[in-house]
């Protein structure tokens, strides 16, 4: 059995030399992926722009839309606009809409791209447009019902978008593990918020997830958000921690495993990763969706 998973990297866009973005990544992992041969590989739709606006304000999404964003918002994202930009970001939000749909139905689904958690409702920031996560959870609540669901964004950076518009949202748990002096350098509250300093190693950074993890089951979810970053990876170039690969992978087997054993659906987003190599960065994103589909495609008995 493969797992289904959705992807937007044929949506190139245009980015000016040296830039920070990785965007070299996202086609590099569906390459790892597709030479597995456990999976099965879906171009994300566009997401409706009816349901952006059931997280974002109107006149943001209209104004990205026709690339009329003043320029100091466009420039709090980090990319310059183009058409190719909104075909990305459309679908990268679907991506996540139809990974979640796949979620509900078979328990996880997984999205080549998204976790873009720096978005807030009215505008972007931090290479991220809009929050696809949380369009994600007001389009679960409208279409399936499900009003309780948690977000659990392991990203290096903090989910300040996330946070702030769940922030009076008693139906939805944030959880974030991330950098306390890294970027964002003013952080919002999550529900759970798990500060590390710089430098935090494999022992560490394992033990402050293991120790939060029943916090967010004992909150009864759902559906689950794993927003699976990667930039605490050793070689981060963004990161400021000290997580090697095998770490990343225990941490994604603590996390998947919880989610599994609870019976809750699982959706899995990237999330950051900036690597020197990229390729690094490619592999432990890769480790993230092969150990999701070991448990639900193949079964929890053969995750060794």
């Amino acid at each position: 059995m493969t797992s289904t998973l959705y992807y937007c990297d044929h949506h190139e866009i245009p980015l000016p030399e040296g830039h920070r973005f990785p965007v070299r990544k996202y086609r590099l992992l569906r390459e790892l992926l597709m030479g597995d041969g456990q999976f099965s590989f879906v171009a994300a739709p566009f997401a409706p722009v009816e349901t952006l606006k059931l997280a974002h304000d109107s006149e943001y999404v209209d104004q990205f839309l026709a690339g009329a964003l003043p320029a100091q918002v466009q420039r709090r994202i980090g990319f310059p606009w183009s058409e190719q930009l909104v075909s990305r970001t459309l679908a990268s939000v679907g991506g996540t809409l139809a990974a979640a749909a796949r979620a509900i139905a078979f328990g996880f689904g997984g999205n080549l791209a998204g976790g873009t958690h720096h978005a807030f409702r009215n505008q972007g920031a931090g290479f991220c447009v809009f929050n696809d996560i949380a369009v994600a959870v007001h389009w679960l609540r409208k279409q399936h019902g499900l009003h309780r669901a948690a977000v659990i964004d392991l990203d290096v950076h903090q989910g300040d978008g996330t946070a702030l518009i769940f922030e009076h949202d008693p139906n939805v748990l944030t959880l974030s593990v991330h950098g306390r002096k890294n970027f964002l350098f003013r952080k919002q509250r999550s529900k759970i918020d798990v500060e590390l300093e710089d430098a935090v190693a494999d022992e560490e950074y394992l033990a402050a997830v293991e120790n939060v993890l029943p916090r967010v089951f004992e909150f009864v979810p759902k559906v689950i958000f794993y927003q699976s970053g990667v930039d605490p990876l050793d070689c981060d170039l963004l990161g400021r921690l000290a997580v090697t690969t095998d770490g990343l992978r225990h941490r994604d087997r603590l996390v998947l495993q919880a989610c599994r054993a609870a019976h809750v659906p699982v959706v899995v987003t990237l999330g950051g990763g900036y690597g020197d190599p990229i390729e690094r960065t490619a592999e432990a994103h890769a480790n993230t969706l092969r150990i999701a589909h070991k448990l639900y495609a193949e079964g929890s008995q053969q995750l060794r």
